[in-house]
């Protein structure tokens, strides 16, 4: 259902694009209090890949990690299962390894780039550094999985949203939240029934505001 942006469904029903989004964002809503749980529990263990990102669409100006208007996001991937999510205010050290800390566990093996944040993850288990040239890894290491989510999701590191995020062009920023939460919950539960799941997400919401 919501692979299908609201202004597409317009086309195709009576009810007003105005219901139309409060409907989705109540779903959004839904999916983002689950994946806000499951962050809050999660506890990762094993060979993790970890990289940041930044998502928004193409601006004028300045480019890279300096660019404005972008959001930051840091990403957490356990190999061969599940990807949390994190917008940050920076890539500094101070930033991004109190939520290792807090949602990895010690003797994990690490996947990382090159980025001197991650200089001191040899600390806290095994290290590997992902080096590349033309933006392939040299050797048999890689960040293949968490790259692969910033590729289901919006690719901003290019300046386009692709994928899920590139139909939903315009996305009001005090939103960015719950969409970002719909791609996680996406790429999470990629392999189960997703209405089978949102029937539930969405009853629990009920209950909770009832």
């Amino acid at each position: 259902m919501l692979g299908v942006p609201a202004y597409r469904i317009r086309n195709y029903t009576e009810v007003s694009l105005k219901t139309i989004q409060k409907v989705y964002t109540i779903i959004r809503q839904a999916i983002y209090e689950e994946m806000i749980k499951e962050i809050k529990a999660a506890s990762f263990s094993g060979q993790i890949e970890i990289d940041e990102t930044m998502f928004g669409g193409k601006r004028a100006g300045k480019r890279g990690w300096g660019a404005s208007g972008k959001q930051l996001i840091f990403g957490l991937y356990q190999r061969n299962g599940t990807v949390l999510t994190f917008p940050i205010s920076s890539r500094s050290r101070s930033v991004l390894l109190p939520i290792i800390d807090k949602h990895i566990k010690h003797g994990s093996l690490y996947y990382t780039d090159n980025w001197h944040a991650y200089s001191s993850l040899n600390i806290r288990g095994n290290h590997v550094v992902v080096t590349k040239e033309k933006g392939i890894p040299k050797g048999r290491d890689h960040i293949n999985g968490i790259e692969g989510f910033w590729s289901f999701a919006p690719d901003a590191r290019s300046g386009y949203n692709k994928h899920w995020l590139y139909q939903y062009r315009g996305i009001p920023k005090h939103h960015f939240h719950l969409y970002l939460k719909e791609i996680e919950f996406r790429f999470n539960y990629r392999h189960q029934n997703l209405f089978l799941i949102l029937i539930k997400l969405l009853t629990n919401l009920v209950q909770d505001r009832s």
